[in-house]
């Protein structure tokens, strides 16, 4: 019986093997034959009367290419639940380009053959540009950057106005898919830079810009975190069409500073929609307004058909809504409530920053401008829209030292990368320029510590201790000596002339370090047995071109912090630039010296005037006897425009006025004047040669053109008047001559 059971056991394994067998062939077959059917279809099968390939198996999971854990999860979640609308969405404007990175997307070989130049495409017959996108070409032209040679451009501006693309927009541009298309230099928008204003249209107002950008990089305003492409796109700030082309007026916080809490702790005043996208956070905002300390005010009286529409508390808010003066709100206000609107960005921005109002975001999900390389946490707070209760109380625990930091970080926000078109446009170029040139990029560091990115040029040097600004928030102090460099236009004839006695003095300073005369002089070099003998190294040489420029290039042979200027015919003591370079160790940054000048309105001409009376202030030190920092050469040379520089050597006039300007701007800070006596004119600026541009009658009248041109090209007048002198300690005291360590001074 057990043998029986053991022949039934063992013929059902063996029936169960053979079916399995059979049933596993049948499969490997038809998988077979379809892998070849599809090889076939595909153009890959046997050729007529050639013998058959083995095939193996496709196996059901074959390994993925490798993507990013987030990018995987993201890119499965909208497969499976994306509506078809978003699935076509996705396909075409900026989504198409959304991986794009610096190195897959850019060709950085042509910034690094031929620098970083950027090209305007030459604007088309007939077609329409807004006064935005006007200022934001000619931003572009007027810099440093521009080339009008496209074979040695690194980016490429269209001329197209891509600013505004909203359908229902009169500034809208149709047909740009096809007009993009069609440009020779496009290539697939590689190496191209986008800006936009706006984007979409209601109801939702996507961030699509109705025509496929390819490869190119984008200039937005109001964009997403999540169609931010890091360090490709650049988030810039929605400014308005009356937004000032360059300089800008400057912030708000010298007129009110203290106390730091002001009448109004939190502020906001704007639209409300009752429906739609952005409807959400501003129709919460009663809830929050308290009408005293907290005062948010929203009306819905906009747009044609606002009554249809109206809820039950629209007729309320208006009435409240009028009660309330903004700008009196803006300028008295702590912070400043920055909710979105229809899209990410608002014009309460840039109005709070200017004011010195705190901002404070709720706006979910945006890309704030220039978030690469500003830290907002030090100029702004950053809120949640779904936590818009819990925002006075955070506000009111902010100590009131931290409100004072945060304020003054806006001032210098706004002061050096927002208050004009230009400097929003040259911040984007400047970021893009560091992403390309990593190895002399600016640090967080000098973008967010005056005077900013945009005064500190990395191509000038990769240590911070190089530049006179950061010297004391790092602890350091300038080298001990100085290079004086003395501008000779005039033939040396004569061992009397005033160029040889001003060498001997400076050359006895304790201070110095080398004496460079520079040679502007049509006749040949003299000899060197011409020139005095000194303790310190003299090397004379030739300017180039001859221009008066060329007094400040950055020459090589500067190897000291401080430059001392002069003029050929000055007359200094070496106790006078012994005192005055002590001076100048406590404030590098600045310009101290001599000879001062002012400025000032002239109501009658309704512009800038120049002065040189003695009164009791003064805006500016002439470099013709003034100690400075040597990187201010180097920014004269690189920052400043060629159209200033030439206007400059071709009236041989103005280059002391333009340095005040460039200093003045870059430290918003007046120059300092050092002793000296009231006969200035006649003891520093001798009539002796007859090259001396002080004996021209045209000097003058030259040199008021000059300041209203610089002043001009600023965006405002950078120069600020000071009644300050420092004095030698006992200088004119009824004391002993002997208990002053500058007694000499006196008796000049």
């Amino acid at each position: 019986m057990q043998a029986k059971k053991r022949y039934i056991t063992l013929l059902s394994a063996g029936t169960c093997v053979v079916v399995l067998f059979y049933l596993g062939g049948l499969q490997f077959r038809k998988s077979g034959r379809r892998d070849e059917s599809q090889h076939r279809r595909r153009g890959h099968g046997l050729h007529a009367g050639s013998p058959p390939e083995p095939f193996w198996p496709r196996f059901p999971d074959p390994l993925r290419p490798f993507v990013p854990w987030d990018e995987q999860e993201n890119e499965e979640y909208s497969a499976a639940h994306s509506s078809p609308r978003l699935k076509r969405e996705a396909n075409t404007g900026i989504y198409k380009g959304k991986k794009c990175r610096l190195d897959s997307c850019f060709d950085l070989e042509l910034c690094r053959r031929n620098g970083f130049k950027v090209y305007v495409y030459p604007q088309q017959k007939g077609e329409k540009m807004s006064e935005s996108y006007q200022t934001i070409l000619s931003s572009i032209e007027g810099s440093r950057f521009y080339t009008s040679d496209p074979s040695q451009a690194c980016l490429f501006i269209l001329s197209l106005d891509t600013l505004d693309r909203d359908q229902l927009s009169p500034q809208y541009v149709h047909n740009l898919k096809s007009k993009v298309q069609n440009l020779h230099l496009w290539n697939s928008g590689r190496n191209h830079l986008i800006f936009n204003l706006y984007s979409g249209t209601w109801p939702d107002y996507t961030e699509d810009l109705g025509f496929d950008i390819g490869q190119a990089m984008l200039a937005k305003a109001s964009i997403s975190t999540e169609n931010f492409r890091a360090h490709f796109d650049v988030s810039i700030p929605l400014f308005s069409k009356d937004h000032p082309r360059s300089g800008g007026e400057r912030g708000y916080l010298k007129y009110n500073t203290i106390p730091p809490v002001r009448k109004y702790l939190l502020v906001f005043k704007g639209k409300r929609y009752l429906t739609g996208i952005g409807s959400d956070t501003r129709n919460a905002l009663y809830h929050v307004h308290n009408g005293e300390d907290v005062v948010l005010l929203t009306t819905c009286k906009h747009g044609k058909d606002w009554q249809k529409h109206k809820d039950s508390r629209c007729d309320r808010d208006n009435l409240e809504y009028e009660k309330f003066d903004y700008r009196e709100m803006l300028y008295n206000a702590t912070f400043c409530l920055v909710p979105r609107g229809r899209r990410l960005g608002s014009f309460r921005f840039l109005e709070a920053l200017q004011a010195g109002c705190i901002p404070v975001m709720l706006s979910n999900g945006w890309e704030l401008p220039f978030s690469e390389v500003i830290d907002w946490n030090q100029a702004a707070v950053i809120g949640d829209e779904r936590l818009l209760l819990q925002i006075p109380s955070t506000v009111r625990s902010i100590h009131h030292d931290k409100i004072l930091a945060l304020r003054q970080q806006t001032q210098f926000l706004w002061e050096a990368y927002f208050s004009s078109v230009e400097k929003i446009v040259l911040t984007t170029l400047e970021i893009i320029q560091d992403r390309i040139f990593k190895h002399i990029s600016r640090n967080t560091l000098i973008w967010n510590k005056p005077p900013g990115g945009l005064f500190a040029l990395p191509q000038y040097s990769a240590y911070l201790g190089d530049f006179p600004f950061y010297y004391a928030s790092l602890g350091l102090k300038p080298t001990p000596k100085f290079t004086a460099v003395i501008h000779a236009v005039t033939p040396l004839v004569s061992q009397s002339q005033p160029i040889l006695k001003l060498l001997v003095a400076v050359a006895k300073s304790q201070y110095c370090a080398q004496i460079i005369v520079l040679w502007n002089c049509d006749k040949p070099l003299p000899a060197k047995h011409r020139w005095p003998s000194t303790t310190v190294p003299v090397i004379v040489i030739e300017g180039e071109s001859k221009v008066m420029s060329s007094r400040f290039r950055p020459y090589d042979i500067i190897t000291t912090d401080a430059v001392l200027g002069l003029d050929e015919d000055t007359v200094l003591s070496t106790t006078e630039v012994d005192f005055a370079f002590t001076v100048w160790q406590s404030f590098p940054e600045r310009v101290v010296g001599y000879p001062a000048r002012s400025h000032f309105w002239d109501n009658t001409k309704e512009r800038w005037g120049y002065t040189s009376k003695w009164t009791n202030d003064y805006s500016m030190v002439l470099t013709g006897a003034a100690f400075y920092h040597r990187y201010y050469h180097y920014l004269y040379t690189h920052y400043l425009p060629a159209s200033l520089k030439n206007m400059v050597d071709q009236l041989a006039n103005c280059e002391d006025i333009l340095m005040n300007f460039l200093v003045s701007a870059v430290t918003k800070l007046p120059p300092i004047k050092v002793t000296q006596k009231k006969q200035y004119k006649e003891t520093m600026m001798g009539q002796t040669s007859r090259a001396s541009r002080w004996a021209d009658p045209d000097h003058f009248a030259q040199r008021q053109t000059c300041m209203n041109t610089f002043a001009s090209w600023f965006g405002y007048m950078p120069l600020i008047h000071s009644q300050m002198r420092l004095d030698p300690v006992l200088f004119k005291d009824q004391v002993s001559i002997l208990r002053k360590k500058y007694r000499d001074i006196e008796r000049l």
